[in-house]
């Protein structure tokens, strides 16, 4: 690692072919898989992004160094030429600029692709100051903005440190080191962002230590424990057998299906599958023992070798992530149990504490999932949206924090509680 005095410059590129993976898996000790090297340039060299669903990389490089230089911060960014797989809704913001005829697309989004699970934006390498460098990047993204005269950037389901970072803009610490860590190759100086915050609500599962699903039912009332014991019963009384594989288990042909299964979502609902069969077939083998495939089977059926649903779920170093769904038969409270019994179950049994299942969902709540607050934070150029788009988000966070208050009553636990964030 070079020295902390040695120059720094940042650098935009739209691949991580030439970038090691260990430098960037260096840059961040916390276990979020979709942060991970691997996972970003699969879904980069699979076929993922594009054309066909507008998203284009644009990675945020920090180097330190003159001739041996060193990555020692990074910001995953993708140019949006719309707003599908982000999971953060701006419709109404691109309509309102429409109507006033000023484009609102391209945009930049910092963010992983079809991905809204909580986690850092950007990645600062201990050896450096985190606050400084994370305004550092994050100015560096803004001034990209104007140069490339895009509409706003937007920092999604950020965690909650880097969420106070970023609205702080400057701290007392970042104004006494603009002049020392300033860039005279790139211009970027720790500033004043002028970010807007967003809030809103997802559903979350928390492991207080259970010993098993049962002791976890056992602080559920009584309703809610027989309700989620009828639910997993009617999936074993149609004689569907469900288990859990680790992702390097599986053959070629099970992936294949399993890239079937993701699709079948897509052809019930609106919408174009973005991930490849290639993208499943290597995230298997690149990732092993970090993807949980939760597979059922029908035994009654003509393949009973085929499955008829699955889940895939994403493991990390304390968290277990849960993010694509799709069946091929209708089956009463299969969804349920291949999505959040089973990851339950997993959690309980390997000592995550957190399970994310995904977006938006409140039926998750009667199941055991805190409504927990999510994060993100935007910048948007020109000056009158800006100040309209605050005015929207005083009130929308009001509602998103009414709305999460309202749900305690909602909670199968004993003594409810929605204290986590």
């Amino acid at each position: 690692m070079a020295s902390a005095d040695t120059a720094l410059s940042i650098e935009v590129r739209d691949s991580l072919a030439d970038v090691k993976s260990d430098q960037w898996n260096g840059l961040s000790d916390d276990g979020n898989p979709f942060l991970s090297y691997e996972f970003l340039y699969t879904l980069e060299h699979t076929g993922c992004l594009g054309q066909h669903n507008g998203w284009y990389p644009r990675y945020f490089l920090l180097w330190q160094g003159d001739n041996e230089k060193q990555l020692v911060g990074a910001m995953p960014a993708y140019l949006k030429t719309n707003s599908y797989g982000e999971f953060v809704f701006d419709w109404a913001w691109a309509e309102a600029y429409e109507r006033n005829n000023m484009p609102y697309y391209p945009k930049l989004v910092c963010s992983i692709p079809f991905t809204p699970a909580t986690g850092q934006r950007i990645l600062i390498h201990p050896s450096l100051a985190r606050d400084v460098h994370t305004v550092m990047l994050a100015n560096a993204a803004r001034q990209f903005c104007h140069s490339e005269e895009y509409s706003s950037v937007h920092w999604l389901f950020l965690t909650e440190s880097q969420s106070r970072i970023l609205s702080s803009g400057t701290s007392a610490v970042d104004e006494e080191a603009t002049d020392e860590n300033s860039d005279s190759q790139t211009g970027t100086t720790p500033d004043r962002l002028d970010l807007l915050k967003r809030i809103d609500c997802q559903y979350h599962w928390h492991n207080n230590d259970y010993q098993s699903f049962e002791d976890f039912l056992n602080q559920c009332t009584s309703k809610r424990r027989k309700t989620i014991r009828r639910e997993r019963r009617y999936v074993t009384d149609a004689a569907i057998k469900v288990t859990k594989r680790k992702g390097n288990t599986l053959s070629e042909q099970e992936w294949k299906w399993v890239h079937e299964l993701y699709e079948s979502t897509f052809d019930r609902k609106w919408g174009n599958p973005s991930l490849t069969f290639d993208f499943f077939n290597q995230i298997g083998s690149v990732f092993g023992d970090n993807v949980l495939i939760v597979l059922a089977y029908d035994e009654n059926a003509e393949q009973p070798e085929k499955p008829i649903a699955c889940s895939v779920m994403f493991i990390g170093k304390t968290a277990l992530y849960g993010r694509y769904w799709g069946c091929r038969e209708q089956h009463h409270s299969l969804h349920f149990e291949a999505c959040y019994y089973q990851g339950i179950e997993y959690c309980i049994e390997n000592g995550l504490r957190v399970f994310e299942p995904g977006a938006q969902g409140e039926h998750k709540i009667t199941r055991g999932f805190i409504p927990t607050i999510t994060r993100s934070a935007h910048y948007i150029a020109h000056p009158g949206f800006r100040n309209a788009i605050a005015e929207f988000l005083d009130e929308e966070t009001k509602h998103v924090e009414h709305r999460r208050e309202g749900l305690a009553d909602r909670l199968p636990f004993k003594q409810p509680t929605i204290d986590v964030d």
